[in-house]
């Protein structure tokens, strides 16, 4: 059901014209949608190599203020069974301020970001917690560079418990070879903290769930908003026990993914529009 009902609003955002305020108001009502060869979310799959349909509304004042909410389908928390109701969609709200230091090529932005994971947690571990999970964030740019910090104000993160304080780091650079083809590329760090209950005597969330990734792809702006691209992401660093499949075992245990493993090098290609 979430599956069609992503689709139905995003092919009704493509189709219909998003009315936005006039050209002199302080206004400005955006939107997105994209068909991606998968969903990659901080260097995993959340769709176990599937198709995922994307898309959302944005709204921003010319105070620098800005709101906005986003949605994808996903698999990962079925295909590791922490989920057997729902688990098949993301949604995303965030909001925040946004800036630039004088009439400078740097810029600022701080915000919040809550993640929701519709659906029920297994009850056949009652420890399972709901995926459901509040960053905080704060970012630096300068032109085509950028670098975000995320911190975890829950006390879980993304389905691993006693995570509160848990980060990610982001630096990503879009630098453009001409007017309509550029060049993207990415590296993380995610660092878990805390100890998981469940997990106790076997390993603690730093070395069970974080890891590195990285992202290096083109993109290629088409008329009437269109863009095209391909990359191709990989991790380094993570344990097959937060991020393999069943038949993939590291030092602390096997993974709990049904398919694939999460964490694999992969390649993606993608087309969007924004409107």
């Amino acid at each position: 059901m979430i599956k069609k009902t992503l689709l139905a609003g995003a092919v009704a955002a493509a189709i219909l014209p998003l009315s936005a305020a006039a050209a002199d108001s302080p206004h400005t009502l955006t939107g997105n949608v994209g068909l991606y060869s998968q969903y990659i979310f901080r260097g995993l799959t959340q769709t176990d190599g599937q198709p995922a349909i994307q898309g959302g509304f944005d709204y921003s004042h010319t105070s620098g203020f800005y709101a906005g909410t986003w949605a994808s389908n996903i698999s990962w928390l079925r295909d590791g069974g922490a989920y057997n109701t729902g688990g098949g969609g993301e949604f995303d709200f965030y909001g925040g301020m946004k800036g630039a230091f004088g009439k400078s090529d740097f810029t600022w932005d701080l915000g919040t970001l809550f993640y929701w994971y519709p659906g029920g947690a297994n009850p056949a571990n009652p420890l399972n917690p709901k995926a459901d999970t509040w960053e905080l964030y704060g970012a630096l740019g300068w032109k085509w560079l950028s670098v975000k910090y995320s911190h975890v104000v829950s006390n879980k993160a993304f389905g691993v418990l006693d995570a509160s304080g848990t980060y990610y780091l982001d630096f990503s650079v879009t630098v453009p070879v001409n007017d309509k083809l550029s060049v993207i590329g990415h590296y993380g760090i995610q660092r878990f903290k805390g100890q998981d209950p469940r997990n106790i005597g076997v390993v603690n969330n730093n070395d069970g769930f974080s890891y590195d990734d990285w992202k290096i792809g083109l993109s290629y702006a088409l008329p009437k908003d269109f863009t095209v691209g391909a990359y191709y992401t990989d991790t380094s660093s993570a344990d097959p026990f937060g991020y393999g499949n069943t038949t993939t075992c590291g030092a602390f245990g096997c993974g709990v993914y049904a398919g694939k493993t999460v964490s694999r090098g992969t390649g993606t290609i993608f087309i969007s529009k924004t409107f």
